[in-house]
């Protein structure tokens, strides 16, 4: 293994200008409760970036500390220890209920799972209540901004309804133009599809993948893994503490106690552009993850001309064929023509692990199985080009 190298500044520079500005940054997060029985840690040092224009979800076991995360963004908690800072503002420090509660009124969006709209309200009066609340926009223009949003909802025939008198869905959709009322930069939606069928859920997350594509930031806490897969980033939180998200994206069949495990214990190495990760019939003593760059493994023919067999993005992963099948290396694997961040898991703990989740274990035996068909094929490409060169 290459010793870590340090990133260009150059490099670093372009690529901080290049991205979105950050939306929600989260530093050293520390949520405590105490009762009867003492102190319980809900997260424990949380470190977060979520950048402008994401769609991110956040999943976890119950009680894993991810609605306490979420109430920590959104200003409805006080952490115990470290900031929170959303689209610029330090939302605890220095400020008071009062205003955050004004604060949050004007640039956070909140979907709450079971809606919450005010039943004595039609569902126009809804959505024109946080308008009302925080004085936006012109009296007279209220209505019609709360009519705009329920008719990009769907739901401008039942405007002058209760709450009660419309469906399950058409409640959380009135919710979700609430919502939107003061066209927040950020919406936060807790379990937005949880007591909806599959129709309704999909039409939420359609509204939610158009808000993004006009800017808008969205966090979402979801258990439904087929909206994860819908989401820029999926964030996975295990025991009050952040799952690496190329180990999530890796490894995806992983019990999370396991991915939190190698979250704490991968070793990140730097690659320049080209330099050797695996050398070919050498020791491979990791099970790498591709964090950042691309990374391409190379076979040689007889000739000793070397072709790209494969080339693999972030989230893939490559060394797991000769851990697991023992052997020296069966192909030279370089950096790309970008730097790359890889995650670098110890041999000995990616075998034990793989002992212990079988589930992962064939997931991996698999993608196995297709790359070394992959060689053989390339092998008898190399063969048969040489029988005709004769």
């Amino acid at each position: 293994m290459t010793a870590r190298h340090s990133k260009p500044i150059v490099d670093s520079v372009q690529k901080a200008e290049s991205a979105p500005r950050p939306m929600i940054e989260l530093h050293g997060l520390v949520k405590q409760f105490s009762n009867a029985a003492g102190v319980f840690t809900v997260l424990k040092g949380v470190d977060l970036t979520i950048r402008s224009g994401e769609f991110v979800s956040i999943v976890g076991k119950s009680g894993s500390g991810k609605s306490t995360l979420l109430n920590m963004v959104t200003g409805i908690d006080h952490p115990t220890e470290g900031n929170v800072v959303v689209h610029g503002t330090d939302i605890y420090t220095g400020v008071t209920e009062s205003q955050r509660s004004k604060w949050r009124g004007k640039n956070l969006g909140i979907v709450f799972q079971f809606f919450q709209l005010l039943p004595m309200l039609t569902l126009l009066e809804n959505v024109m209540l946080p308008m009302d609340y925080v004085d936006m926009y012109d009296f007279d223009e209220r209505p019609a901004r709360a009519m705009e949003l329920l008719t990009l909802v769907g739901l401008e025939k039942f405007a002058n309804k209760l709450p009660v008198l419309v469906s399950t869905g058409q409640q959380q959709l009135a919710a979700i133009a609430r919502a939107m009322a003061c066209d927040p930069p950020l919406l936060v939606a807790d379990e937005p599809t949880g007591n909806l069928d599959t129709r309704s859920a999909d039409k939420i997350i359609q509204l939610f993948e158009g808000f993004v594509a006009q800017g808008k930031t969205i966090v979402m806490v979801t258990h439904d893994p087929s909206l994860t897969s819908r989401t820029h980033r999926n964030i996975i939180i295990s025991d009050g503490e952040l799952i690496d998200e190329t180990i999530s994206r890796s490894l995806p069949q992983l019990r999370h106690r396991h991915m939190l495990e190698f979250t704490k214990i991968v070793e990140e190495h730097d690659y320049q552009p080209h330099e050797t990760i695996i050398s070919r019939n050498g020791n491979v003593d990791y099970f790498f993850m591709i964090r950042n760059g691309e990374v391409d493994v190379v076979l040689q023919d007889r000739k000793k001309k070397e072709y790209v067999l494969s080339r693999l993005q972030a989230g893939e992963f490559f060394g797991e064929i000769e851990l697991l099948r023992g052997g020296k290396s069966i192909a030279n694997v370089r950096a790309g023509d970008r730097p790359v961040e890889v995650l670098a898991l110890p041999r000995a703990d990616f075998i034990r692990v793989m002992n212990e989740s079988p589930i992962t274990a064939e997931a991996i035996g698999k993608i196995v199985q297709k790359r070394l068909e992959e060689k053989r094929v390339a092998d008898q490409r190399s063969e048969s080009g040489k029988q005709v060169n004769r």
